[in-house]
């Protein structure tokens, strides 16, 4: 068998999109278990749509995702003298014939034939006509198969039968002298060398128009797969209307790339009842068997749930070097710089078990930064009260006596203060928290001072005491 060559192709005239992430990863999957070549190109034909932008959108989105290719990228419009040379080859050899019909009678012929209930498809009375290339407006079409049938052995589907009767003479080349989609795909993934050809099932009924196209130019055929598309809650098809499509809007929105490709791969592809997999599982188990033939439903609930197992169980490392762009945007720059990876993963490790998202760890991870700490309005009035500075104070004392920070000593003298004073936990941890965090919610909090070290711990109590003394 020869080497397994695929390829993920979007068209630049947009953001990347979840359903085009899926496409490509299901075909680096196949690539990467095979040994195979995974190749990214760039199908920019279409001039009024096609934007610089949107390829380095797709670029950054790939990148992100860690998909990685072996070939590319690849621009159809750095090849347009391959697919003009293959156009006229087929007109040499008879399989192709100039069109002079102009846009506006085709429209006008189109809406005829749909008014009668008959097909909308160009009726062919240019193909007959035997005309060299004549000046002006002419388009090129393909002379398509008229009768019998065109069978595709689908990876995914199984065995899909067209009739060629409903085949159209398709425009190969436009007056513009620029290929059309089915058939500058066609010459790029022959000339390739692409074995298998996975897109959306939205390009089904594409695949009987290129096959006659692959056979007339004597071109192997690949092997076809169309993955089912990907709808929304309401069941039907997955658009903005249903939230961010774009796969670097949950890169903004503080998911993980790990998280993403779990859940894209699941989306329409299994492996039992196990829903986490590491990349080299995936590549391990993926088959096209198991990828399902029924639209998937895109589920933002379980996308978060996963997000947040990832934040959970990935490297507290490797998250707070994921975390540190944001704290940047956040306007915590010159304070990240400050600290160490070490502590940064420390405070990864203090907040986790709270956050779904990195941008949830932001704001959790906030109040740690610098020496000082911002007190919510509310939760200094209700609990930094000139009631409770004395029993700060005499807690400050007791810590100071201290040489160094031990949590257990520290908690200790802590519950002895509270015990003494003869008032609840809370009464007094309460107003501790708030202290130390600005807040009224924080993780443990003797964890929360083994992350401030004793020195900020100290200093914020004395702030909070400060401002005790003044309500």
């Amino acid at each position: 068998m020869s080497q397994v060559r695929v390829r993920f192709a979007p068209s630049p005239t947009g953001f990347l999109h979840i359903g085009g992430v899926r496409t490509a990863l299901f075909n680096w999957l196949f690539a990467r278990q095979q040994n195979g070549v995974f190749i990214l190109r760039i199908e920019d034909t279409d001039q009024d749509r096609s934007t610089d932008a949107s390829i380095q959108a797709i670029l950054d989105g790939m990148r992100w995702v860690k998909l990685d290719w072996d070939e590319g990228p690849f621009r159809q419009t750095d090849r347009m003298d391959l697919y003009r040379s293959h156009a006229f080859r087929l007109f040499e050899q008879g399989h192709a014939y100039w069109c002079v019909c102009r846009p506006e009678e085709l429209e006008v012929r189109r809406k005829e034939a749909e008014a009668k209930g008959g097909s909308p498809r160009y009726d062919g009375r240019c193909r007959n006509l035997g005309l060299s290339k004549p000046p002006g407006d002419a388009a090129l079409r393909f002379k398509a198969p008229q009768d019998g049938q065109t069978v595709v052995e689908d990876l995914i589907k199984g065995r899909v039968v067209f009739d060629n009767q409903i085949l159209d003479d398709v425009i190969i080349l436009r007056s513009n002298g620029f290929p059309t989609y089915n058939f500058s795909v066609v010459v790029d993934d022959a000339l390739m060398g692409i074995t298998h050809v996975v897109r959306g099932d939205d390009h089904l009924t594409n695949t009987p128009r290129q096959i006659p196209i692959f056979q007339a130019l004597g071109f192997p055929l690949p092997r076809f797969g169309h993955l089912p598309m990907i709808l929304g809650s309401d069941k039907t098809r997955l658009s903005k209307r249903h939230g961010a499509t774009s796969i670097m809007a949950y890169k903004d929105m503080g998911y993980l790339p790990e998280a993403m490709v779990n859940y894209l791969v699941r989306l329409g592809w299994s492996h039992g009842d196990q829903e986490l997999f590491s990349r080299e599982e995936l590549i391990e188990k993926f088959s096209w068997k198991n990828v399902q033939t029924s639209p998937a439903v895109f589920n933002p609930d379980k996308l978060l749930w996963l997000n947040a197992e990832y934040l959970k169980t990935n490297p507290p490392e490797q998250i707070a070097q994921a975390l540190v762009p944001l704290l940047e945007e956040a306007g915590l720059k010159d304070e990240v710089r400050a600290v160490s990876t070490e502590w940064l993963a420390q405070l990864v490790v203090l907040v986790k078990e709270r956050t779904k998202t990195l941008v949830e760890m932001v704001h959790w991870v906030k109040p740690y930064f610098g020496e000082a700490v911002s007190f919510d309005e509310e939760a200094a009035k209700k609990f930094l009260t000139a009631a409770q500075a004395p029993m700060l104070l005499r807690l400050v004392e007791r810590f100071e006596a201290l040489p160094a920070f031990s949590k257990q000593e520290w908690e200790e003298a802590f519950k002895k203060l509270v015990e003494e004073a003869g008032i609840k936990m809370g009464q007094l941890a309460q107003p501790v928290r708030v202290a130390l965090t600005g807040r009224t919610a924080s993780p443990g909090l003797f964890e929360v001072m083994e992350v401030l070290g004793r020195e900020r711990t100290l200093i914020r109590l004395r702030k909070a005491i400060e401002q005790a003394s003044k309500s």
